[in-house]
């Protein structure tokens, strides 16, 4: 049991943490749209960003949970971490999709948007991640 509480905690973290940065992306948006004077969103681009991003890392956490299974950080590569980063951001546009009834043509362009975010917040997690295990 203790097993499935560690990677459902590490799973909230990564979440957690990717919300974050999504958040950070939500304020430069809302800067924008104030400095460039048009009108908002019915959700404020922060919260609304960084719920989508704690959603995408939490996705992303249990791809990788799936497929790395017992591997450290320090036996992957950033590349096939940013792959499976892009891979969970790809998933979550589409279960984003079809949770929220837009229409599938709108994958074309919130697919890409979440792919990318994917593989950087993935990259930059294995950044941090390594830090803090030379670190430790």
């Amino acid at each position: 049991m203790k097993k499935w509480l560690r990677r459902i905690r590490g799973m909230v973290g990564m979440g957690v943490i990717w919300g974050m940065v999504w958040f950070a992306a939500g304020l430069l948006v809302l800067l924008a749209i104030f400095l460039v004077g048009a009108p908002g969103a019915d959700v404020p681009f922060p919260i609304g960003f960084g719920l989508l991003g704690f959603c995408a890392g939490v996705t992303f956490s249990g791809i990788l949970g799936v497929i790395e299974g017992r591997r450290r950080f320090d036996q992957m590569s950033l590349l096939r971490f940013g792959v499976l980063g892009g891979a969970g951001g790809l998933l979550f546009s589409g279960i984003f999709i079809f949770m929220t009834d837009l229409g599938w043509d709108v994958l074309v362009v919130v697919g890409p948007v979440f792919t990318l975010s994917g593989v950087g917040c993935a990259a930059g997690s294995l950044a941090l991640a390594r830090i803090a295990e030379e670190k430790a």
